[in-house]
């Protein structure tokens, strides 16, 4: 499961018109912590910014689910709510958790989530669906590291070749330990 925060940023961004305006804007990140919220933020907003800008706020939200969409232009929160019977007490419990919903418009992100959560074995339903102030998310991916020119991997031949010598080396370094009673 995902963490998701919710970090701000403030920067001088330039209009339709070409004016200058200060901002303060939001954006989504995954993370495992903090720093590494913070860390990816800068990262990423290095790219986006010209000029300074400065993260403003780091907060973990109550995010549980990220719909993207490839004909979507704004962000929308939607609040859906698991219906569950408790056997024992007979009674309905709720329990409510937010998606984040890359849409056009309120109904789209409505239906979005409806078709999104067609085969999920829980009642559902859907209590509020409203325009978020998220300019942009930024899921993790794994990077793979790259291998320097001058290096290549090893086969498994060479692998277990290397480990087979590495192990002989080590049982010749030892030598056997002399006791100190001979007083």
């Amino acid at each position: 499961m995902n963490t998701w925060f919710e970090c701000k940023a403030k920067y001088v961004k330039i209009d339709e018109n070409g004016r200058e305006k200060k901002v303060n804007e939001a954006y989504l990140l995954d993370a495992v912590s903090f720093s590494e919220a913070e860390s990816r933020i800068y990262k990423e907003l290095e790219t986006m910014v010209s000029g300074e800008f400065t993260v403003t706020k780091i907060a973990k939200t109550n995010i549980a689910e990220i719909i993207p969409s490839e004909d979507g232009d704004r962000w929308f929160k939607a609040k859906v709510s698991f219906i569950t019977i408790d056997e024992e007490k007979g009674k309905e419990k709720r329990t409510a958790q937010y998606v984040l919903i890359l849409a056009k418009t309120v109904r789209d992100a409505y239906e979005k989530v409806v078709e999104n959560m067609q085969g999920m074995m829980a009642d559902f339903e859907i209590n509020a669906v409203n325009e978020s102030p998220i300019m942009d998310v930024f899921p993790y991916f794994g990077q793979e590291e790259e291998i320097p020119d001058n290096l290549r991997p090893l086969n498994d031949d060479e692998l277990l070749a290397s480990n087979n010598e590495a192990d002989e080396d080590q049982s010749d370094d030892l030598e056997p330990l002399e006791d100190d009673e001979e007083e």
